[in-house]
């Protein structure tokens, strides 16, 4: 095994997953401010997922002897409208499934099963994200974005409408 090669594959993914993070809070803290508390949260619970793959690539690289670079693949893109959001996320997840299938496949002809078995369960953990933000995109296409508010309004837990005039 080519250890320099697995470190640099891992470290991809490192910076691939960082991009995530930081992209995802970007649209958590963006969505709670316009109201979406279930959409927002969504985003926060995968955030939160992504930073688990970080932890476990680096603790691999670390395995492996490497040192961790700790640099996010890319800039934050400011996007806000929430149809746009979901199109976004679902574009990253695919990118990010691609590339660990190809990693896994390097891996796996560097002989380094433990690394390929990583980016396999990352391959699955992507595609389980792109569903979510899927369905929620599809939701929003058929319903529109009353589909969001009326999740943000249930979620309050009031239980009944506001009276007129509130």
């Amino acid at each position: 095994m080519d250890k320099t090669k697995s470190i640099r594959l891992l470290n991809d993914a490192v910076g691939d997953e960082l991009q995530a993070v930081h992209q995802y809070m970007y649209f958590h803290f963006h969505l709670d401010d316009q109201g979406f508390a279930p959409l927002a949260q969504l985003f926060k619970r995968i955030a939160i997922m992504e930073m688990g793959h970080v932890e476990q690539l680096a603790e691999r690289v670390l395995f492996l002897k490497g040192d961790i670079e700790m640099a996010p693949a890319g800039p934050v893109e400011q996007i806000r409208e929430p149809e746009a959001i979901l199109i976004k996320a679902m574009a990253m997840e695919e990118d990010s499934g691609r590339a660990y299938n190809k990693a896994a496949l390097e891996s796996a002809a560097n002989a380094d099963s433990a690394s390929k078995q990583i980016f396999e369960r990352l391959v699955g953990d992507e595609e389980s994200h792109f569903d979510q933000f899927e369905k929620q995109r599809d939701n929003i296409k058929r319903f529109g974005l009353s589909y969001l508010a009326l999740q943000s309004y249930e979620g309050t837990g009031s239980g009944s409408a506001p009276a007129a005039g509130e």
